[in-house]
C-alpha cells in the first residue's frame, strides 16, 4: 500500500524533505510506519521519543491500522514555557 508522509518543523529539517512517498505491506500499523521512517532516516529523533503521528488530519495511536492512500502527518513534540 502507498502512504504518503509529511513532515512538520524540526523532522522536516533533519529528513531534508516536506512530503515523501511510503510503500507498505498491507496491514500495517502505525508503528510499522514508524519503524521505517526511523530506518530510512536514523537521525530523525532518538528512539526514546516518542513521535506523534497523525493519520488523515487525525492524532493516531501506534496500534492504529493504515490503509493505501492514507496522509501521514509526523509532528515533533513541543515545548513550551509558562
Amino acid at each position: 500500500m502507498k502512504l504518503t508522509v509529511q513532515y512538520f518543523a524540526l523532522y522536516r529539517e533533519r529528513t531534508g524533505v516536506r512530503y515523501e512517498a511510503f510503500d507498505l505491506k498491507e496491514g500495517s500499523l502505525v508503528s510499522d510506519m514508524i519503524k521505517n521512517i526511523r530506518t530510512r532516516h536514523p537521525n530523525l529523533a532518538p528512539e526514546n521519543v516518542d513521535i506523534l503521528v497523525a493519520v488523515n488530519d487525525e492524532y493516531a495511536e501506534k496500534d492504529q491500522p493504515l490503509s493505501s492512500g492514507d496522509s501521514v502527518a509526523l509532528i515533533p513534540p513541543v515545548s513550551g514555557g509558562g
